[in-house]
């Protein structure tokens, strides 16, 4: 009786915080639960520290380990909170938020080696973006754009100069033109009709 109590009073502090979701780390125990649910409060239980950090950023919330002092407490936002089902796994989805900066990536694959080729792929790119965007601006087009420009200015000098250094300049022009052609053959891309569009552009 007496802990059926301390819960009790514990769910009465936390509903004064005028909250109608309450996301907990640990295990919420049925009587606490029976209590939200009579409140109209949607209780989480077992959510990791991780997503509570990013979900706080997003939300425009705050992370409390006490509930003493609800007028000090900063609620967050979200205008759609719904469980889905990807795959055989169920996850809560929050949409409609303030802070809309983060998003989750959910990988799928046949198997662990597939899974984790794809997570360090997705992390390289991330990355990459965030340097870019971070720290400098400048970028480099790829899929063999820089080298069609390369291989231009290179046919440009074969053309004024003569002799046998001619054959060696065209010949190198060739080998850059040929990257962009194994870069979306390896994509299993029609390679001669970009190469083409991609001269084209030139």
């Amino acid at each position: 009786v007496a802990e059926r109590e301390k819960m009790k009073a514990k769910v009465a502090k936390i509903m004064q915080h005028g909250c109608n979701v309450f996301i907990n780390r640990q295990l919420i125990y049925n009587y606490p639960e029976q209590l939200f649910s009579q409140a109209g409060v949607l209780a989480i239980e077992h959510a990791d520290f991780d997503g509570i950090e990013r979900l706080a950023l997003v939300t425009g919330g705050e992370i409390v380990s006490t509930f003493d002092h609800p007028e000090k407490v900063k609620l967050g936002e979200a205008k759609v909170i719904e469980e889905i089902m990807i795959g055989e796994e169920k996850m809560i989805h929050f949409s409609g938020v303030p802070h809309a900066a983060a998003c989750t990536a959910v990988l799928r694959g046949p198997g662990e080696h597939v899974l984790d080729e794809a997570e360090r792929s997705l992390h390289d790119a991330l990355c990459v973006l965030s340097q870019t965007v971070a720290t400098d601006t400048r970028i480099v087009y790829g899929g063999g754009c820089s080298e069609a420009l390369m291989a231009k200015s290179v046919e440009e000098l074969a053309a004024q100069t003569e002799g046998e250094k001619q054959l060696a300049i065209e010949a190198f022009a060739r080998a850059l033109r040929q990257l962009p052609t194994i870069i979306a053959d390896n994509a299993g891309l029609d390679s001669q009709e970009l190469v083409s569009r991609l001269r084209a552009a030139h």
